[in-house]
């Protein structure tokens, strides 16, 4: 893995909407969440399957479209060229199917994302997640899996690790990561699940490189698992994850890991998840987003591969202007605000600013180092003007001249 970070960035995105099985009109519904605008208003909205259409029918002389219409499926699949700094150049290929249950319009968006990627520099990542709500949002089925084969770059603990002296090391891994809730009342919902974590084929690429384990201040071995229940307290009042426009996401994940389920070591964390979401100024399609993430260390000692780590939350997405797994130690501080505005009146086109900070406890003591600090901008075209869901291509700058290019199908938080 090259230590430099190349700022080009090409993406070519073929979009194909499809939308199947029939639903009962919901535009009675009133909401603040944008699901519910663009059912209600979608003649005025355009995605890039209108966009596709349009080209396509103007040729042969019809001007109509076929997904003007809300349907209860809501499919998109983009093939894309793009380049990250974990990545590098590398070929994606995602798919997403949003739905809701019911025509309630207080039923929350249920998604389900998968996509594969092949780089550069020989990394396949393929995610599978799901986050499924039954009706009247009794049970929520939470999803996490992904496979991952790829070289990367360790810098060892805390905050103040050299960027110029990471050791890079090949590995395959596998992420599984269950959930069921339950109602309690309104948006608030007790959860359990079981987390499982394997990396395996850990090797130094390069054998001139290699470092003891004191350089990194815990043992990295060839194999790493963990397993263990984890308990949930989940609240949720937003009614689409993946383009939400108001409410609180508050979810705390408490993960007690066990010999005697396959993990190599008997360890505890506890992850608090806070996010708000604000439509900024009231009346617009505006939203400024706050994030914030402590992911704490409470007993034992985790494998170096599972600590908490930039960009290794489960979305993979914490840290932009930092390559996954710059920093890395027992306890990690983030905070992150987004402001997302619409740039073509349409819908089609859409912009964010962003900025965000990490701090990380180092290897000698629980106290925290230095804070780092990241900003950038970023770019949305709508995919699914009725799932809501964006393409997002984001730059990012961070400290000692990190900066790059990061892609998501759906929002980063």
């Amino acid at each position: 893995m090259t230590k430099k970070h190349i700022t080009l960035f090409l993406l070519f995105s073929i979009f194909y909407n499809f939308v199947f099985a029939q639903n009962k009109s919901t535009s009675n519904a009133q909401h603040h969440d944008s699901t519910i605008k663009y059912v209600c208003d979608s003649s005025k909205l355009l995605d890039l399957g209108d966009v596709i259409n349009r080209l396509s029918k103007k040729k042969k002389g019809n001007s109509d479209l076929s997904n003007s219409q809300p349907k209860q499926y809501h499919f998109s699949f983009v093939p894309a060229l793009g380049y990250t700094l974990q990545t590098g150049f590398a070929g994606i290929v995602s798919a997403n199917l949003a739905y809701k249950t019911d025509n309630n319009p207080d039923t929350k968006m249920s998604s389900i994302t998968t996509s594969f990627t092949y780089s550069q520099y020989h990394q396949s990542i393929i995610p599978l997640q799901a986050d499924i709500w039954t009706k009247n949002n009794e049970y929520n089925f939470v999803s996490d899996n992904r496979f991952i084969q790829y070289p990367s770059d360790i810098y060892g603990l805390g905050g103040r690790t050299d960027p110029n002296k990471g050791v890079t090391i090949n590995f395959s891994g596998l992420k599984l990561h269950e959930t069921v809730f339950k109602s309690v009342t309104k948006d608030l919902y007790v959860g359990i699940g079981l987390y499982y974590d394997k990396f395996w084929n850990i090797a130094a690429i390069d054998s001139l490189k290699k470092r003891t384990a004191l350089q990194f201040g815990k043992e990295l071995g060839t194999k790493e698992i963990s397993s263990g229940i984890a308990l949930k307290l989940l609240y949720d009042n937003r009614l689409n994850q993946l383009a939400p426009s108001n409410g609180w996401y508050i979810n705390t994940v408490f993960r007690p890991n066990f010999i005697f389920l396959g993990s190599q070591t008997n360890w505890q964390s506890l992850m608090i998840d806070v996010r708000k979401y604000i439509t900024f100024p009231r009346n617009s399609d505006n939203v400024l987003c706050f994030w914030n993430l402590d992911w704490m260390t409470t007993k034992g000692t985790p494998p170096y591969l599972i600590l908490p780590s930039t960009g290794w939350d489960d979305q993979y997405n914490s840290g932009r202007g930092y390559i996954q797994g710059r920093f890395r130690g027992d306890n990690m501080y983030y905070f992150e605000s987004e402001y997302r505005f619409k740039i073509s009146n349409n819908g089609l086109f859409g912009g964010v600013v962003f900025g965000n900070l990490e701090r990380f406890s180092g290897e000698i003591s629980k106290q925290f180092s230095n804070i780092a600090p990241g900003a950038g901008v970023g770019f949305r075209i709508k995919l699914n003007k009725f799932s809501g869901a964006n393409l997002c291509v984001d730059y990012g700058l961070g400290e000692n001249g990190s900066k790059g290019f990061f892609v998501n199908l759906g929002e980063v938080f």
